[in-house]
């Protein structure tokens, strides 16, 4: 979800990349509550670090809060925002929602500081 809003709402000279620790699956409540703000992220897919063009990041953003985060020994802005994983939201389809768009509404808070005080 960060990717897909950092890519909708950002400067268009911004990129982003995104990559758990663990990937899985593009979760499709991840993709229905970012549906309903008008991003579709359909098209992108889970990926880990491997998957990144490391050499070319000028800051790390984590989001875990209960699982592990990753590391990349790199010298580069880094930013923690634990966030609950709302794919671990148990309940009904209503609640699990409920969470992604919690989730979905406090990232669209915070990305803004990655280009606020970007260079």
């Amino acid at each position: 979800m960060a990717e897909g809003l950092a890519r909708a709402l950002a400067p268009a000279r911004h990129r982003f990349w995104s990559a758990g620790s663990e990937p899985g699956t593009l979760h499709p409540l991840a993709v229905a509550a970012l549906a309903e703000v008008g991003i579709d992220i359909s098209h992108q897919r889970a990926k880990g670090l491997s998957h990144i063009p490391l050499d070319e990041v000028d800051a790390i953003v984590t989001l875990c809060a209960e699982e592990v985060c990753p590391y990349v020994a790199r010298a580069v802005r880094r930013l923690h925002w634990p966030l609950p994983d709302p794919a671990r939201v148990e309940g009904s389809e209503t609640e699990r929602l409920a969470a992604f768009r919690a989730v979905r509404d406090r990232l669209r808070e915070l990305l803004p500081q990655l280009w606020a005080t970007a260079p």
